[in-house]
């Protein structure tokens, strides 16, 4: 494991717009070409830049923290326990909330669990992980596999507080994920079509307290949210850079537009920031999310803008 050492940049960004209470998990919607983040405090879904004729953000019946694109163009939720979908409203129809249809409870049985973390494979399967959100904290949080082919597996991996940082290699041999409340990134192998993982090791110390969100850029360095605090780690872990937003600590980050190479940072109370040029200058673009396969084939699960 490193122990890698890097200053702080603190930037103010360029704030692209400000909308709801919280940020939470920033997906780049292929399809609609456009960014998309749920506000689990003001039950709010909302997207930049806004489709044509559609309001930035639409309101749900429930609150959501985690989410992902779909190949139907609809979206995927974590409701607390259960995984839902929302259809999402056509440009000229009446705004109205968005009541989801549930797919599946998780870890019915156990009280004190949430969905806190997840994002589609390469596969086209949606990986996620639960979070202890009693008292104790104790690490009864698990990591699973969803797939409308094969349900719910579980992945063989250590139990956590709170699971947070997962994310794909672009070729989705690897996975990284972490315990948001304790430990460092971890990696291992991951096969999509068996639900398997293996060879599990450490991938690096956090700079910071507290894992949250992280994605892969193209050349396989690994951009991780901690403690409101973005790190850029290359492949093998030593950490190249660390940049801070000035105005609110940083939630979630994401690449999108034409070439998959803006990255955006979406603070913690509702700013999506721009990362100005001289930051972002030779980075490697991104990769585009995976599309969870809920209709049509599994070839059409990666769209790249």
């Amino acid at each position: 494991m490193n122990s890698p050492s890097t200053t702080v940049a603190s930037t103010p960004g360029v704030m692209l717009i400000r909308v709801g209470q919280a940020g939470s998990a920033l997906r780049w919607d292929a399809l609609a070409q456009c960014w998309r983040w749920p506000d689990p405090i003001g039950s709010q879904l909302y997207a930049w830049p806004a489709p044509p004729a559609m309001p930035s953000g639409v309101r749900m019946l429930e609150s959501a923290s985690v989410m992902a694109c779909c190949t139907s163009g609809r979206v995927l939720l974590g409701l607390g326990k259960r995984l839902g979908m929302v259809e999402l409203p056509q440009p000229g129809q009446p705004s109205r909330p968005l009541q989801a249809q549930v797919l599946i409870t998780i870890d019915a049985a156990e009280p004190r669990t949430s969905i806190s973390d997840g994002c589609a494979d390469r596969a086209g399967n949606f990986v996620f992980g639960t979070a202890n959100t009693g008292q104790d904290k104790r690490p009864i949080g698990s990591f699973y596999q969803y797939s409308q082919r094969y349900g719910l597996r579980r992945l063989a991996l250590p139990a956590v507080a709170a699971a947070a940082s997962i994310a794909f290699s672009p070729d989705g041999r690897r996975m990284v994920f972490a315990d948001a409340a304790r430990g460092a990134i971890m990696q291992c192998d991951y096969e999509p079509e068996r639900a398997k993982v293996s060879v599990v090791k450490p991938f690096s110390e956090l700079l910071e307290q507290g894992a949250g969100a992280a994605i892969f850029d193209s050349d396989g360095n690994l951009w991780s949210v901690q403690g409101g605090v973005l790190v850029q780690y290359d492949s093998h872990g030593h950490a190249l850079q660390q940049v801070a937003l000035a105005r609110e600590a940083a939630a979630s980050v994401a690449f999108g537009g034409p070439g998959l190479d803006q990255l955006l940072v979406l603070g913690a109370q509702g700013g999506l920031y721009g990362l100005p040029p001289g930051l972002l200058k030779g980075l490697a673009p991104g990769v585009a999310d995976t599309l969870f396969i809920d209709s049509g084939s599994a070839s059409t699960a990666s769209l790249h803008a």
